[in-house]
């Protein structure tokens, strides 16, 4: 990820790519939309009005005024400044050092594993194995794809060199991850982060037939949630959809990025279920089995993880067209209102890869890890003074949350004189009577 240019024609403007809007340079001076980038504006302007959502629901903007919204950026902007302009020795040896503890722990774990016919040994590998494939998912690999240490001008670690032990390809995570999911944020029909595209989680998402099973097709989704990604990354149902529209080159396109997807997952697999088994002789099953279940552990956390940032009580949605125009100040608010925060001891941080700190990763997701810390006493802060809700609890708080929604949105709203079952009952029996054709995506939200 890289700094956007200044614009040089006009001091008034600052240039702020549409896919990475928090690592560019604003001035804060009033500024007329971005001729760049017709999506961004900095700051002053006319008062915006920030309606109602569609489903009646309120505007999260609503009780700011633009100035304090811009105000809100511009200490933003300091903070990140403050950080960045220290970033040094300190933190160069932190995420060596992360390196080199899970390295050493995952060659440790899969040599105890040739032992694995042993009980002790199959347990101690297995837990081994499991710690440095989340450790090498979250804190490394998900930090490095960000940009997060491309300044330490190492090749080796680096946004554009680094691959990962995950079933998606880095370049195609980058895009789907990196350009979109963090660029809009919650923003109904622009993020499809917002459920990945399986789950409603939201009042103000559409309810289809197929959430009444949402609550098992997350639980199967965590256990495969690397194949689930890789899927989502190369927008395979959609793609697949629309095939007979899409032209050849979008064709072309995504079946090299479909070759590209398939030979990682024969790459991770021929490593972990063929040549580590065969290494292990007469462990060959005991250590097959330890490597499915450290890889069942990684995806199962990492949901975990990624949800209870994304999907707890508490967290803001926003309207489709809300975002048109929309300003720094702004973009920085919806990051803090569409994001939820993990509390645990330092441990709990290092192993969700800092994500934990989702609120102050998604201000700046090109900040150092280990710097999120640092930075959350001075967010809560500023949210505490505008008093605007710091979401934040345990794990397993926020994935008890994050599960009840699931069970609660796989029914429909309810509807004027209707239960939710009610409009369930009504839907399945015009598919039964053979008119459910366009009843199985159904109505937009009126009412919650």
């Amino acid at each position: 990820m890289t700094l956007a240019p200044e614009r040089t024609s006009s001091p008034a403007r600052t240039s702020i790519s549409p896919t990475a809007p928090h690592v560019s340079e604003p001035t804060h001076l009033e500024a007329e939309r971005h001729t760049l980038n017709t999506r961004l504006s900095v700051g002053g302007g006319s008062e915006r009005e920030h309606l109602p959502k569609k489903s009646g629901r309120p505007n999260p903007f609503g009780r700011l005024t633009n100035a304090e919204i811009e105000g809100i950026g511009r200490e933003l902007d300091a903070i990140r400044a403050e950080v960045m302009d220290s970033r040094g020795a300190r933190d160069a040896a932190y995420i060596r050092r992360v390196i080199k503890v899970q390295r050493g722990l995952e060659i440790g774990s899969r040599v105890v594993l040739l032992f694995s016919r042993n009980k002790v040994a199959w347990a101690a590998g297995t837990v081994g194995l499991s710690l440095a494939k989340i450790l090498e998912n979250m804190e490394i690999g998900h930090n490095v794809l960000h940009g997060q240490w491309d300044w330490m001008r190492d090749p080796k670690i680096h946004s554009t060199t680094w691959d990962w032990d995950m079933a998606s390809p880095a370049k195609q995570w980058k895009h789907s991850h990196n350009e979109l999911h963090h660029t809009y944020t919650n923003v109904l029909g622009r993020d499809n982060d917002l459920g990945y595209g399986l789950l409603r989680v939201d009042e103000d998402q559409e309810w289809q037939l197929f959430h009444l099973g949402q609550p098992i097709w997350h639980l199967i989704n965590a256990m495969f949630f690397e194949y689930g990604i890789a899927a989502y990354d190369l927008e395979l149902r959609g793609n697949l959809q629309n095939w007979n529209e899409l032209s050849d080159k979008d064709k072309e396109v995504f079946k090299a990025n479909l070759h590209e997807m398939l030979g990682k997952i024969r790459k991770q697999a021929l490593k972990d279920y063929v040549l580590h088994p065969l290494v292990s002789g007469p462990s060959f099953l005991p250590t097959l089995a330890a490597n499915f279940t450290a890889n069942i552990v990684r995806n199962v956390w990492s949901n975990t993880v990624i949800i209870c940032g994304h999907f707890p009580d508490g967290i803001d949605t926003f309207e489709t067209d809300s975002i048109d125009g929309e300003t720094r100040g702004e973009w920085y608010l919806r990051q803090m209102l569409g994001s939820g925060n993990i509390s645990g001891s330092k441990f709990t941080h290092i192993m969700t890869g800092n994500l934990s700190h989702q609120i102050e990763h998604h201000l700046f997701p090109d900040m150092p890890s280990n710097r999120y810390a640092e930075i959350s006493p001075k967010i809560q802060a500023l949210m505490a003074k505008h008093d605007l809700h710091y979401v934040t609890g345990p794990v397993l708080k926020q994935a008890y949350q994050v599960y009840r929604k699931v069970c609660r949105l796989s029914l429909p709203n309810e509807e004027p004189g209707r239960s939710r079952w009610s409009v369930v009952r009504g839907e399945l029996a015009k598919v039964v009577r053979g008119k459910g054709e366009a009843r199985t995506k159904r109505h937009l939200p009126s009412t919650v």
